[in-house]
C-alpha cells in the first residue's frame, strides 16, 4: 500500500498534462480576445446568410425541387 502511495506521489505525468491543458486554455482565451472583432463579423455574416437562406426557403424561392 505504501509503495502505491509513494509511486502516485512521485508520478508527474498528470501534472504535465494539466500544465499543457492550462497553457492551451490561456492561449485560446488570448486568441479569442485578440480576434473578437473578427469573430463578431464572421458570426454576423454567417448568421445573416443562414437567415436569408431560411427566409428564402420559407418564401418558396429557395430553389429546391418540388413534387406535384
Amino acid at each position: 500500500m505504501n509503495v502505491s502511495i509513494r509511486s502516485f506521489l512521485v508520478e508527474e505525468d498528470g501534472v504535465t498534462a494539466l500544465e499543457y491543458g492550462l497553457l492551451a486554455a490561456v492561449i485560446a482565451g488570448v486568441l479569442v480576445l485578440a480576434g473578437r472583432e473578427g469573430l463578431t463579423e464572421m458570426f454576423s455574416t454567417l448568421f445573416g446568410k443562414l437567415k436569408d437562406l431560411v427566409e428564402s426557403t420559407i418564401d418558396g424561392t429557395g430553389g429546391g425541387s418540388t413534387t406535384t
